[in-house]
C-alpha cells in the first residue's frame, strides 16, 4: 500500500498519516469531514474545485446538502486565520480555489513534528506573488502595535483585491512580528517573489510610516516611500495610506513582471510571463480597470 503523501504551505502542514492539522508542530482542531475537505483542495492547488466535485470526493456516496461543504470550509478558514481568502478563494456559485502554494511531502520525507518547527522552502507560484511582513513599531510605545499591526492587514486585504496578485495569508506572515529576519529567507520558505516591510513611527501629535518593496530573490529594491501624517482619525490614516501604497505598488510590480519576463527565453516562460511580455500595455490596463 503506497504511503500516504502529507501538504505543506506556509508554516502549516496537513499530515495524513496521523489525520491531523499542524501548525509548527501543533495540532490545530479540526473536524474529521473538515480535515478531508482540506485535504482534497490542498491535492489541487491553483485549480477551481467545482462543489459538486468536492461533495461527491469527500462524501462519495452520502447525500448532503451543500451547507455541510459550506460549514466545513468555514472551520477550515477559521483555523487557518484565513479570513481574507487568501488561501481558499470562493468563487461565486462555482467552487473553492486553493490559492496557497502547496508541498507534497511522502511519507519518509519528513516527520510529522519538528523540534525546530521550520518549513521547507516553497516553490513560486505561477503568477506575482507577495507577502506583507508586520509592520515595526519604532515608536516605542507598545500602545501603538495596534496601529503598526492594522496597517499590515489593511495591505494584505487592499493587496488581495488585486486579481493576478497572490498574497500570503496574514497568519503566516505574523509569525515573524517583532524577529529580525532576513527577506530572502522568509520569502524562500513562504513561497513569494515580493515582499513588502515597513515602520511606524510616533513623535508628539506626528505619524511617520515607511514602507519599501522588495524583491525577495534578487535583493532589489522596486519602490520606497515615507508617509507623514498629523494624529487624528486613526482609521482614515490607514485608509489613506493602504490606498496610496497599493495604488503604488501595483504598477511597479507589473513593470518588474515585465522585465522579468523578457529577461528570459521564450521557452522557459510561464502562462503569466507570457502575458506580461506580450502586452506591454497590461500595465495601464490593470490600472484603469
Amino acid at each position: 500500500m503506497p504511503e500516504l503523501k502529507s501538504y505543506r504551505f506556509g508554516p502549516f502542514l496537513v499530515d495524513r498519516r496521523s489525520a491531523c492539522l499542524r501548525r509548527d508542530g501543533v495540532i490545530v482542531p479540526l473536524r474529521p469531514k473538515s480535515f478531508d475537505v482540506l485535504v482534497y483542495l490542498a491535492q489541487h492547488p491553483g485549480r477551481l474545485v467545482p462543489k459538486a466535485e468536492l461533495i461527491d470526493g469527500v462524501w462519495q456516496n452520502l447525500n448532503v446538502t451543500p451547507n455541510s461543504l459550506v460549514q466545513c470550509v468555514k472551520e477550515i478558514r477559521q483555523a487557518l486565520h484565513d479570513d481574507s481568502q487568501s488561501i481558499i478563494e470562493t468563487v461565486s456559485k462555482r467552487g473553492y480555489l486553493f490559492a496557497s502554494p502547496v508541498a507534497a511531502i511522502n511519507g519518509d520525507d519528513e516527520p510529522a513534528t519538528t523540534d525546530t518547527g521550520e518549513s521547507p522552502a516553497l516553490p513560486l507560484p505561477d503568477r506575482p506573488s507577495i507577502a506583507v511582513l508586520p509592520f515595526d513599531n519604532m515608536s516605542g510605545d507598545p500602545n501603538q502595535d495596534y496601529f503598526a499591526d492594522g496597517i499590515s492587514e489593511d495591505l494584505i486585504t487592499g493587496l488581495s483585491r488585486i486579481r493576478w496578485l497572490f498574497v500570503i495569508a496574514r497568519n503566516s506572515t505574523f509569525v515573524y512580528k517583532g524577529r529580525a529576519v532576513d527577506v530572502r529567507q522568509v520569502a524562500t520558505k513562504l513561497g513569494v517573489r515580493y515582499v513588502l516591510e515597513g515602520s511606524v513611527r510616533r513623535a508628539g501629535q506626528r505619524l511617520r510610516v515607511s514602507a519599501q518593496l522588495i524583491d525577495a530573490v534578487t535583493g532589489g529594491h522596486h519602490w520606497a516611500e515615507q508617509y507623514d501624517r498629523e494624529l487624528g482619525d486613526i482609521f482614515a490614516i490607514q485608509d489613506e495610506i493602504t490606498s496610496s501604497v497599493v495604488a503604488a505598488i501595483q504598477p511597479r510590480l507589473l513593470a518588474a513582471e515585465g522585465v522579468r519576463a523578457f529577461s528570459r527565453s521564450p521557452g522557459d516562460l510561464g502562462a503569466w510571463e507570457l502575458v506580461a511580455r506580450a502586452d506591454p500595455c497590461l500595465a495601464a490596463q490593470s490600472i484603469g480597470s
